[in-house]
Formats: structure tokens, C-alpha cells, sequence
């Protein structure tokens, strides 16, 4: 009898150990580790996340686009920066994979799509539909840039921003519209007075401070967090140009008050030359870009943008700027193939390099390298018979993106500064007889070359 109570009693304690021990896992698989973030909440089925107001704010967003056939693409800096650290495991999710929402979830105010304008079929009832599944939505027009240059239709306004809010998350969707060239602009955006400015925190916004301008990317779907997202197919090289997009358009209005006063010259040779220089800029810009070399129109050239949106047509050659620690060996060779021969090569890496190239019809590309200082830049110039060296002083500047001859080109974003010191305040008047050695007011005597340094040079000129 005391045997069977012995085993009795043993039989109870496993029994109620067991118990014990699955009342624990039970807990911490449900309660605990809800609570610290890992594995599944206590509801069944709910993943990590996937009830935050961001990830059903993008869900709903994209339910909206899908069902409206609108060919939106995700360009959030700080979610493609993400995508682009992990994307070998992005490029391999599914939906039946997705057990943790890693990118849509964080805490955030906005998330940034795109919009290819050209692709969108119909706007007509978007805003309705949008309301109807419970957004808020703001949208910011003006006129568009690219009729600007045509009296009867400038002032026609375009789409450029929409803003869909969402409980307390919002939804940035900036408008591309296409450019000459064969890349993507989009516009500043502009509160009018009747919009509500309290309506999201608009300064933390991460496009629309000013227009931006980028290439046109290709784009893949992929599956983010659950949800069949377009991005771009290279998040890396889109990334890299965010910070470097702003463009400025030409300025048409004074550009044409300029060729009312001065009148434009449409003489058979006027209209040869700027047929010529913008093929030759067009080849020009084809050569560097396949280098990866960045560059932008500098003196003439970039004063006849400036001024009358167009070519000076006596001014008789092309002029580009590029910064030194951008200068590449293979640049003569990768001309020399392109079918533009060598004219002369001034100055060296170190000090004052100048190349010049002979297009067709006598048209010269002029490539100018220019030095950073402390407080200023500079390029060189050099007197071919003498080997008397010249420095033009610049204030410092950076680089935005224009339009000009029908291509997405570099001009310096200080661009009256920049003109200013190259032709003086009154660079509005034209001068058809110009010195480069004494008329620029930024102009500085630099001494000579060496002479076993200027045989060299001689020779190629």
C-alpha cells in the first residue's frame, strides 16, 4: 500500500510540473515576447507590425493607386537607403516570407512616392475616391515650365505635388513630369494662400523645397513589408542624385525682353554656328557622361543660357567647367575617339590645365579645369605665343541642373555671381570684341610657364 501512494504521489508531481512547465512557454510565447517584440502577438495571424498607422496608411495608399491604375514608385530616401542595405534579401521576399514589418513600420510623418505623369490615364475622381477610403488629400499646381518659352500657352498649370494624409501619417506623392532630354522634373512645392499650412508638418518634407530633375529610372516590383512596391532598379544611383537635383529653369521672360532689344541674328552663318555648337555640346556632353566625369556650361556658354536661353552665335566655340579632382587620363583619348582631335593642351594637372578641341565648321570645345581655394576657385589660362599664364577668380559655387538645347546639362546654381565675375555688372549688354587677357574683371596675371615645360605645349598647338 505505501508502494502505490509512492507512485501515486511521483505520477501527481511530474504531472503538475509538466503543467507548470507549459503555463510558462504559453506565457512567454504570448504575453512576454509580444512585449518585447518577438515572435507573435497575442492575436493570431497578426505579424510583427503589420497594425502600425504607417504600414496601413502605405497599405491603403497602394489599394488606392492599384485600383486607380496610377504608376506610383517609392523614392523615400531613408526606405530605399534601407531597401538598398538589404537587397539581395528584398529581391528574394515573398508574401508568404514577410513575418516582420522591418521597413514601413518605423514611426515617421511621411513616406515619398512618385508619379510619371505621362503614364497616369485619368485624374479625374481621384481625390473622391481617396476621401472615400478615409484620406485627406492636398494638391499643388503651377504653371507649367516647359510652355514657358511659348507666349500663348505659358501660364497653363500642371499637377505637381499631392499630399494624402491618413490619420497621422502622410503620404508624399511628387509628380515627374518629362523633360527634352529624356529625364524627369519635378516642381517646387508651393502652398497658395487658401491651403492650409498647419494641414502636415510641410518643412520636413524631403522633395519639393525646390525642383528637382532626374534621370529617368527603370523601375522593378518587389514585395516590402507584405506590399507589391515599384522602386527604382538601381536604389543606389537614384539615392546619389537626391542630393544633387536641383534644377533652375532659363529665364524666358528676360530672355526674350533681351532679343527684343537687341534683336536675335538669324543670318545664315548665326544659324549654322548654334546648329554646329549644339551638336558639338550634345557630343561633348555624351563623352563626359560616359566617363563620369560631371561638368557644366561655363563662360559664353553659360552666359548665353543665362541671358537669352540659347547659343550667342558669335561667340564661336563651346565652353564647359570642370572641377580638377573630376579630370580623368582617357579624357583626350575618349575625345580623340568621339572624333574630336586635340587643338591644345595648356597648363598641367597640378596648375592651370586647359584643353581645347576642334569640332567641325571651325566650332572649338573649350574645356576649362577649375582649382578650389579657401575662399575662392579659379581656372587658367594661357597665351599660346608668350606661355603667359592667367587666373580667373570665381566665388565659391555649386552645381544645379538646367535645360538648354534640348538636354538636362550643369550650370552653376550661383549663376549671377558666377556671370558677374566673368563679364561684370553690365554682362546684359552685348560685346562683340573681347579680350580674354584683360576684359574680364576677375582676371589675374599668374607668371610664365617654364620653358622646358612650354616646348611641350607649343608643340601641340
Amino acid at each position: 500500500m505505501s508502494r502505490i501512494n509512492k507512485n501515486v504521489v511521483l505520477a501527481l508531481l511530474i504531472l503538475t510540473s509538466s503543467a507548470f512547465l507549459l503555463f510558462q512557454l504559453y506565457y512567454y510565447k504570448h504575453y512576454l515576447s509580444a512585449k518585447n517584440g518577438a515572435g507573435l502577438s497575442k492575436s493570431k495571424g497578426n505579424r510583427i507590425g503589420f497594425d502600425s498607422i504607417q504600414w496601413l496608411a502605405i497599405k491603403k495608399f497602394i489599394m488606392l493607386t492599384s485600383s486607380q491604375n496610377v504608376p506610383v514608385f517609392l523614392i523615400d530616401p531613408w526606405i530605399l537607403e534601407s531597401i538598398n542595405r538589404n537587397f539581395g534579401q528584398v529581391k528574394n521576399a515573398s508574401h508568404s516570407s514577410t513575418s516582420e514589418c522591418k521597413f514601413f513600420c518605423i514611426p515617421r510623418d511621411f513616406t515619398a512616392f512618385a508619379l510619371q505623369y505621362h503614364l497616369w490615364k485619368s485624374e479625374d475622381g481621384w481625390f473622391r475616391i481617396a476621401e472615400n477610403m478615409g484620406f485627406q488629400c492636398l494638391k499643388t499646381e503651377s504653371k507649367d515650365p516647359r510652355l514657358d518659352g511659348i507666349d500663348s500657352l505659358s501660364g497653363t498649370e500642371i499637377p505637381l505635388h499631392y499630399v494624402c494624409k491618413l490619420a497621422a501619417h502622410a503620404i508624399h506623392l511628387v509628380v515627374f513630369h518629362e523633360r527634352n532630354g529624356n529625364y524627369l522634373w519635378h516642381g517646387h512645392l508651393r502652398l497658395k494662400g487658401h491651403m492650409d499650412r498647419k494641414f502636415v508638418p510641410f518643412r520636413k518634407l524631403q522633395f519639393g523645397r525646390y525642383p528637382g530633375a532626374f534621370d529617368r529610372p527603370e523601375l522593378q516590383q518587389v514585395t516590402i513589408d507584405g506590399l507589391d512596391i515599384l522602386i527604382p532598379k538601381d536604389p543606389e544611383h537614384f539615392l546619389e542624385e537626391i542630393p544633387h537635383s536641383r534644377f533652375i529653369e532659363c529665364r524666358y521672360k528676360e530672355a526674350r525682353a533681351f532679343l527684343q532689344q537687341y534683336l536675335d541674328d538669324n543670318t545664315v552663318e548665326a544659324v549654322a554656328f548654334r546648329k554646329s555648337a549644339k551638336e558639338l555640346l550634345q557630343l561633348a556632353a555624351k563623352t563626359l557622361t560616359k566617363l563620369g566625369v560631371p561638368f557644366w556650361l561655363s563662360s559664353g556658354t553659360c552666359l548665353g543660357w543665362y541671358r537669352q536661353c540659347g547659343i550667342i552665335p558669335y561667340s564661336k566655340d563651346v565652353d564647359l567647367g570642370i572641377f580638377i579632382q573630376d579630370y580623368k587620363p582617357d579624357i583626350i583619348l575618349a575625345f580623340q575617339d568621339a572624333g574630336l582631335p586635340l587643338k591644345h593642351k595648356f597648363g598641367k594637372v597640378e596648375d592651370s590645365l586647359e584643353l581645347s578641341f576642334q569640332g567641325k565648321d571651325d566650332v572649338k570645345l573649350d574645356i576649362f579645369f577649375f582649382y578650389e581655394e579657401t575662399d575662392h576657385m579659379w581656372n587658367g589660362g594661357t597665351q599660346a605665343k608668350t606661355g603667359k599664364k592667367f587666373k580667373y577668380l570665381f566665388p565659391k559655387f555649386t552645381l544645379c541642373w538646367t535645360e538648354f538645347v534640348d538636354m538636362k546639362v550643369h550650370v552653376p546654381c550661383e549663376t549671377i555671381e558666377y556671370i558677374e565675375a566673368n563679364y561684370g555688372k553690365t554682362w546684359k549688354i552685348p560685346v562683340r570684341t573681347w579680350d580674354w587677357k584683360s576684359s574680364p574683371p576677375n582676371v589675374r596675371p599668374n607668371g610664365i610657364w617654364p620653358i622646358s615645360e612650354w616646348d611641350e605645349v607649343i608643340q601641340l598647338y
